[in-house]
């Protein structure tokens, strides 16, 4: 079992004011990640904002426009920041204010900070251009990417006392960040495709045809895009399978911020698996009110329900 410290004790006015700032990085730019957080304790949202605050640095270094070279040097600096947190060197009144809510935040919850240096190290592999030949080894990178940050977060969400297969949680955790990961990839083909990344296994290209990349709204002349997106689709959903086996192991809350994010991701899933091409002509996304019903749902605890219910007739 996984538990968290949820105390709603005194946190000192300059801590607060690295949450807020933490929580205005995560509303402006997460919202799908906001629209599950928004359905957590006091505690356990700031936290989160504070994991999301420092990931989108992370993130945001490998996205930029800065030299190779540069890149590398920022991202072990930040790696030395990460130390710092982990090290509990980072004082109330520092000025970094995301260092100062990721020290509080793990000091409140056990929080596996590793899983940062994990992010670290997938962005480190962007840098430098790194593309994947076979599932596996695109695998690699998102358990770096997004399996770390599933494990991170069961950190904050902890498992319910005494529930059945706890001990596989991070397992599930994991799992079902690769399984948003690969939602994420299949979205962002054109994206990444324009800034010179290929994530897609270069074997599932060359099997479908499209081993010419993507830089127009078009698939490639004679290729099955088709056939390759709902090969990848069909993927992502065995993994979603998978990974919604961590939704009757946590408390409701967590359950349904859980749910509401994954939620999202599997009807944009849906979406995608509907008009595949659609990818090639910009980002795919879901409207305001759809999001909202899907957070709705997750707090229903339907998920986590049908999840149980699912698991009992196997055993049975």
């Amino acid at each position: 079992m996984i538990r968290t410290v949820e105390s709603e004790q005194h946190v000192s006015p300059p801590v607060l004011a690295a949450y807020s700032y933490c929580e205005t990085v995560t509303g402006q730019q997460a919202r799908n990640f906001a629209y599950g957080i928004r359905l957590l304790p006091t505690p356990k949202r700031r936290a989160m904002s504070a994991l999301y605050a420092f990931s989108r640095r992370v993130d945001d270094i490998g996205d930029g426009t800065l030299e190779a070279d540069v890149k590398a040097a920022r991202l072990e600096e930040t790696r030395a920041l990460l130390d710092r947190v982990r090290d509990g060197k980072v004082a109330e009144d520092d000025t970094d204010p995301v260092a100062v809510a990721l020290t509080h935040a793990a000091a409140h919850f056990p929080i596996p900070l590793g899983g940062l240096d994990e992010l670290i190290d997938g962005v480190v592999m962007d840098v430098r251009g790194e593309t994947y030949e076979t599932w596996d080894d695109l695998k690699v990178y998102c358990r770096c990417v997004a399996g770390a940050i599933g494990r991170l977060s069961l950190g904050v969400f902890g498992t319910e006392p005494g529930a059945r297969g706890a001990e596989r949680a991070p397992e599930y955790a994991d799992t079902l960040g690769l399984a948003l990961q690969l939602t994420n990839i299949l979205r962002d083909i054109r994206e990444d495709a324009e800034g010179g990344r290929v994530y897609l296994p270069a074997d599932d290209l060359a099997k479908f045809g499209c081993s010419a990349g993507f830089l127009g709204p078009t698939a490639p002349e004679g290729s099955d895009f088709a056939g390759l997106v709902h090969f990848e689709v069909r993927r992502a959903r065995a993994l979603f399978a998978e990974g919604y086996r961590l939704l009757p192991m946590l408390d409701r809350r967590s359950g349904a911020c859980v749910a509401a994010m994954a939620g999202i991701y599997r009807r944009l899933l849906d979406r995608i698996e509907r008009e595949p091409e659609a990818v090639l002509r910009g980002r795919v996304s879901l409207p305001g009110r759809e999001k909202a019903y899907v957070a709705v749902r997750g707090l229903s605890g339907l998920d986590a329900r049908n999840v149980s219910r699912r698991m009992v007739r196997r055993r049975g």
